[in-house]
């Protein structure tokens, strides 16, 4: 199997986790506060990777000490003793380029799920999923802040995603629901997280990154959670099914596939396949939650993944004739 197939395949697994995720989530804000239920699944995500983190790095200790040892025996000492200072320099620079991209992807998923979280309390596992999905959009569009180009079909796609979001959120006297409003912020924080993974991840190794990125987030939420929400542990026991779903699988392995299936993967073909989180947020909320969508907010979701799919297609190359 072709390394582009199997990215393709850790986003597409991503994208059904997280589509079923938004019914757990709902599901959970029926017990606890948003804070707690993120603070213990982000923990929990990164509890899951210990294990991991642990085994690959017992795996590269032995590859380095192989390569010492080679380098003693076809080398000499001398060299040898040059070639450790070289490592350990480069070893000290991935730790400081880990820590630092851990930090960054664990701030910024900790404000969009923060938003996520408070949405779904107020609007449906289905819509949620669509109006997330809306970073697809925004990525090349936040791209200009980095000095990427923007296409000219994605103004029109922005156009577009705008009149399907219209549709599904804006209602018939004009207000719009503060769910909706709060995932929309939300869609705006994974697409930023989305360019922090796509910095950091070919730079470290993406189990040990995902792992402190939730690390992160489930320090910052932790004392919110303290500060703003009453913990009841008879609630969060009780909840503890959507709370396993969101932090073993939607955390410790949907954020990992993403992190290693974005690797070498253009951030516009990763958002795309993500993107198809939004179609299963939509089938989960109706087989399990039983949602029901109206015509207007069905025909909103077919013209934003439209939009969605759009901003996707590559730019045909010109063929630049000779003199």
């Amino acid at each position: 199997m072709s390394n582009k197939i199997r990215n393709d395949l850790m986003l597409l697994m991503a994208a059904l986790i997280w589509g079923a995720s938004f019914v757990a989530q709902k599901a959970g804000m029926e017990y606890i506060g948003p804070f707690t239920f993120n603070a213990i699944r982000f923990l929990m995500g990164s509890l899951v990777l210990v294990p991991v983190v642990l085994l690959l790095g017992g795996m590269q200790k032995k590859n380095s000490a192989d390569m010492i040892e080679s380098a003693e025996s076809e080398q000499g000492a001398e060299l040898n003793t040059a070639n450790k200072a070289e490592l350990e320099t480069k070893q000290k620079n991935d730790r400081k380029t880990l820590i630092l991209g851990g930090i960054s992807c664990g701030v910024v998923l900790c404000v969009a799920g923060t938003f996520q979280q408070f949405g779904v309390m107020h609007t449906t596992a289905g819509k949620a999923g669509f109006i997330t999905a809306l970073y697809i959009v925004l990525v090349p569009i936040l791209g200009l802040f980095v000095g990427r180009k923007v296409r000219p079909i994605l103004w029109f796609c922005v156009v577009l995603a705008t009149v399907g979001l219209y549709l599904l959120c804006v209602k018939e006297d004009l207000s719009i629901g503060r769910g909706d409003l709060l995932v929309i912020a939300c869609a705006f924080g994974f697409a930023t997280h989305i360019l922090v993974i796509d910095y950091f991840s070919p730079k470290t190794d993406g189990v040990k990154l995902s792992c402190l990125q939730f690390l992160t987030a489930g320090l910052l939420s932790s004392p919110l959670a303290a500060i703003f929400e009453k913990i009841d542990w008879a609630n969060v026991i009780a909840c503890w099914q959507p709370i396993l779903y969101s932090g073993i699988l939607s955390c410790g392995v949907a954020y990992t596939l993403q992190v290693l299936g974005q690797k070498n993967t253009e951030p516009t073909v990763a958002s795309l396949i993500l993107s198809l989180e939004s179609v299963f947020a939509v089938i989960a909320g109706i087989l399990l939650l039983h949602e029901q969508i109206s015509m207007r907010e069905f025909l909103g979701c077919a013209i934003m993944f439209t939009a969605i799919l759009l901003a996707q297609f590559p730019e045909k190359k010109r063929n630049v004739l000779p003199d």
